[in-house]
């Protein structure tokens, strides 16, 4: 095939907008796939037809895309490689009913999503992004991307133990953010304001999916610039370096697979959604693209059988001031490259063999790469990864950046590694 491009440091500065600009998973995916279609994909309904055409393909469903390519030459047993991520991050959600407020100050109700860093949300100047979901049925990308919302920590003068004893937040109590000042709760404010700023009618939303997010813009850290810190690393690194790797490997007619990019809603919470990974989304992409190319149930299964996923998404470098909790012989750090995720008990889906594929994958990227596994006092979390083999049958190998401050309202990488996980990731996906 045709010499894909290798990235560097633009792909860096790349990320960093894409960062800024996805402050929700509803972002994410319409930025990725805009990216996409400037490679020459195009998007398919899930209510039509399929055909069996070449060329790239992608899906939507809420804050979840797939995307593909069909090489030319592609028959209907032709297996798949996969790069596997998830568009969502731990945050502050707007709940039902959201307009609250007490002792003159207007407030916003917010449920939490995933697991936060609830102390990271304090004393940050917070936006409001999301999507509106239309009385048509339609839905409006929303997204107030300056300071709006404010969690204030209690002053130290009223916790006098704070500095000793720790901070102890009640997540229902202490988390709830203000937006002004008023004695007077005005049900529906909130949402009116919100079609004002999506030039809407009143009344025109009859739904929403609505998130906090930090204003303060991504930027590179560090004497030598080393570093990047920035929002929804975990796992938008991943979901900018999967695109990117397919963009790269379209329109090679000599591809020996099917490269994926698979990017789902709802890891944080489970993935058992219709836009999760434990979901059918997937398996019916690739099912019925096996069909729509005249396949039959058993060019499904032979395709199936030679598929292989990366399941990408951060995992944790080693903290200097905290190195005791890593395992003692594996210490992950920036800068190293992409990480390879084992955990015997299926946490993480590496095995041997999906070592040697990663390895190799690597190799021809020019890529260095690193190991983690957690120490064995600490049980790690886990990914799409075990979740995508057991569903659909197939090979899965966990993989990522290792970052540090995960699960924060705002994380920090290596400034190398995402175009060194995005190079390995484009080689994996040109076989």
């Amino acid at each position: 095939m045709s010499t894909p491009p290798r990235f560097d440091r633009g792909h860096t500065d790349d990320l960093m907008t894409f960062l800024a600009a996805s402050p929700s998973q509803y972002h994410a995916v319409a930025n990725a796939a805009a990216r996409l279609e400037k490679a020459g994909f195009r998007q398919v309904q899930e209510t039509d037809a399929w055909d069996g055409t070449h060329g790239g393909k992608y899906v939507l469903r809420g804050g979840a895309i797939v995307a593909w390519y069909v090489p030319e030459d592609a028959q209907p047993h032709t297996p798949y490689r996969i790069v596997g991520a998830h568009t969502d991050s731990p945050n502050l959600r707007v709940k039902p009913q959201p307009d609250s407020g007490a002792y003159g100050w207007r407030q916003v109700a917010v449920e939490i999503y995933g697991g936060t860093l609830l102390n990271t949300w304090l004393d940050r100047d917070l936006g409001i992004a999301g999507r509106l979901t239309l009385r048509d049925g339609s839905h409006r990308l929303v997204n107030v991307d300056r300071p709006l919302l404010r969690v204030p920590q209690l002053a130290v003068h009223l916790d006098r133990s704070v500095n000793t004893d720790g901070l102890k937040l009640d997540r229902q109590r202490h988390l709830q953010p203000i937006w002004g000042l008023g004695d007077d709760v005005q049900e529906g404010d909130l949402i009116r304001f919100l079609e004002q700023e999506a030039e809407l009618d009143e009344g025109e939303v009859a739904g929403w999916d609505l998130m906090l997010h930090s204003v303060e813009a991504p930027a590179y850290l560090g004497r030598d610039r080393e570093l990047v810190a920035g929002p929804r690393m975990d796992n938008l690194l991943s979901v900018h370096a999967g695109a990117a790797a397919l963009a790269a490997v379209s329109g090679s007619e000599d591809l020996p697979f099917i490269p994926v990019f698979a990017a789902f809603d709802h890891e944080e919470d489970g993935s058992q959604a219709d836009t999760g990974a434990d979901g059918p989304l997937l398996g019916n992409v690739m099912e019925r693209s096996v069909f729509a190319r005249g396949g039959t149930y058993e060019d499904r299964a032979r395709a199936f059988a030679g598929t292989i996923c990366l399941s990408s998404d951060t995992g944790h470098a080693v903290h200097p001031n905290y190195a005791e909790r890593h395992d003692p012989t594996h210490h992950p750090r920036a800068n190293g490259g992409p990480i390879l995720k084992v955990n015997v008990n299926a946490r993480y889906a590496t095995d041997g063999a999906g070592r040697a594929v990663f390895a190799a994958a690597c190799e021809r990227a020019g890529v260095p790469w690193q190991t983690f596994v957690s120490n064995n006092a600490m049980p790690c979390g886990t990914t799409i990864g075990p979740i995508t083999a057991a569903r659909h049958g197939i090979q899965t190998v966990d993989i990522g950046v290792a970052i540090l401050s995960m699960h924060s309202a705002r994380e920090l990488c290596g400034a190398d590694d995402p175009h060194l996980l995005a190079n390995a990731l484009t080689a994996f996906l040109a076989g």
